[in-house]
């Protein structure tokens, strides 16, 4: 945590939830929480909507607000009031809401991504002049950034055992539902009546950012465990619950994560936890259960969960390049820069790669996958992105630009620090190391078709890719087909 802790004024403690969209498992909403029980204030959550955010469309947009819509409800039954502050800027809709609420002290989530970051500080400057203190609390990993490194750390070698040395510290259970009801209760025993939050129009807001971002429509034909219903309590259920859920049923297919024909052998929690519908928390508290018949695919799993995530957070907070090649190490600066204008056997626009119009089936089913389905196979993101570095005539500046723009518009946990890490990683050597140098690639590592045929049935993954985006597609036509019925 940073920042001051001290309420002034009689007004209430506001949690302005960003990053982590749940009222359970939320270290955030708990140091609110444990605040305003404390000086015997009410508590309140504001959540800044942002209508138009970084190429997001329909398929990102209604899912954060279904959870949204569950989240008030959620709180509510909890007697926390929930407040959505609407406009381009949360920087200054925060403190508009705070002040309205008389707000006597604010407490934030964490981002390393630096629109975050710049939120926060136009929040933070707003409120001084009137001395509200502002805290920061790193609610979505389980090693809070700052308390894992102060510095960009090189590799996972180099920051895996400062995480794994702190996680007797850190990786401890939440508070329970009663524990969050008990101090809600006295928080509120004696708090003067503030003021109650107006009422929200979530279908309207939901059939609005359909038909705004509908270029990037929501995914709806998939099963589980590939489906997507948003919100907390979906997300919960998608880690542990029922059969489709993670644990324990599918964490012995771990192992097999690394072939994209054996989709279920994937956690498909990316989405939860990159809205904060769930906490990484929770899933490295529930795989750990099961460490005793599972010891290999529990520490593989915790090392994706903690250990590569922290990673992607580490990067992004202290590199202010994230996105950018000059974010790459020197290595791979000199040797992309080297080989930027050597001959390519192929070359694609953005559009023919955006619509899948190359040569290689294989590429061409890994981009159907993202843009139909919302999702890719985590091994197919890193062959993908390389390609996208070969066949880019332009340079490694613009393959690294359409790699995340392709990214950010279509998966559905997309501007996300892991993103723009995975995309980093495989065009600009970020947390690798130099190999043998070649055309194009420089000492960037390379990746090729023949390397994928040696480690999966390619046509296997090609046909249930073509089969699953055919499905998707039939199921929108069908409802075009009846809306135009109904006109």
């Amino acid at each position: 945590m940073r920042g001051g802790d001290v309420p002034v004024g009689d007004g209430p403690v506001v949690y302005w939830m960003s990053r982590d969209q749940r009222a359970m498992d939320n270290w955030a909403l708990c140091h609110a929480l444990a605040v305003a029980r404390e000086h015997r204030r009410p508590l309140h959550v504001v959540f800044a909507l942002v209508p138009e955010f970084a190429n997001a469309g329909a398929r990102q947009y209604c899912f954060m607000l279904r959870g949204l819509k569950e989240l008030e409800s959620t709180l509510g039954n909890l007697g926390i009031p929930f407040h959505l502050a609407t406009g381009p800027d949360p920087g200054v809709t925060v403190p508009s809401i705070a002040e309205k609420l008389g707000c006597s002290m604010l407490v934030t989530d964490f981002s390393p991504l630096r629109i975050g970051r710049d939120w926060r500080d136009s929040v933070s400057t707003l409120l001084c002049p009137v001395d509200v203190p502002v805290k920061e609390v790193d609610a979505h990993n389980v090693v809070p950034t700052w308390e894992a490194s102060d510095k960009q750390e090189y590799a996972a070698r180099t920051i895996r055992k400062k995480i794994n040395g702190r996680l007797e510290d850190f990786l401890t259970d939440f508070p329970t539902l009663e524990d969050v009801r008990e101090a809600v209760r006295e928080a509120a025993e004696d708090a003067e009546t503030s003021p109650a939050p107006n009422a929200i129009d979530w279908d309207g807001l939901i059939a609005s950012a359909s038909d705004v971002g509908s270029a990037v429509p929501e995914v709806i034909s998939l099963k589980p465990p590939r489906l997507r219903t948003p919100g907390e309590a979906a997300a919960r259920t998608a880690l542990v619950g029922d059969v489709t859920s993670f644990l324990p049923a599918r964490l012995a297919l771990y192992g097999s994560r690394n072939d994209p024909n054996v989709p279920t052998a994937l956690s498909g929690l990316s989405p939860y936890l990159h809205f904060g519908q769930l906490s990484a928390q929770r899933c490295a508290l529930e795989a750990s259960k099961h460490r005793e018949e599972h010891p290999d695919a529990v520490d593989s799993y915790l090392e994706e969960l903690i250990v590569r995530r922290e990673l992607a957070d580490n990067y992004c907070l202290h590199n202010p390049n994230y996105d950018s090649v000059l974010g790459a190490p020197g290595w791979a600066q000199e040797s992309l820069a080297l080989h930027a204008s050597d001959t390519r056997e192929y070359q694609y626009t953005l559009s023919e790669m955006e619509n899948s119009q190359t040569h290689d089936e294989l590429w061409n089913a890994a981009q159907s996958e993202l843009k139909h389905l919302g999702t890719m196979h985590g091994f197919m993101r890193m062959y993908w992105a390389k390609k996208i570095l070969e066949w880019t005539g332009e340079g490694p500046d613009a393959a690294l630009a359409n790699a995340i723009y392709l990214n950010d518009r279509y998966q559905l946990d997309g501007r996300d620090p892991n993103g723009y890490v995975g995309c980093m990683w495989a065009i600009c050597g970020v947390h690798d190391q130099g190999w043998k140098e070649r055309d194009v690639f420089g000492k960037v590592r390379y990746m090729n078709y023949a390397g994928c045929k040696r480690k999966f049935k390619i046509a296997e993954y090609v046909a249930r890719v073509e089969a699953e985006v055919a499905k998707e597609r039939a199921v929108h036509e069908a409802r075009a087909a009846r809306r135009e019925v109904v006109a």
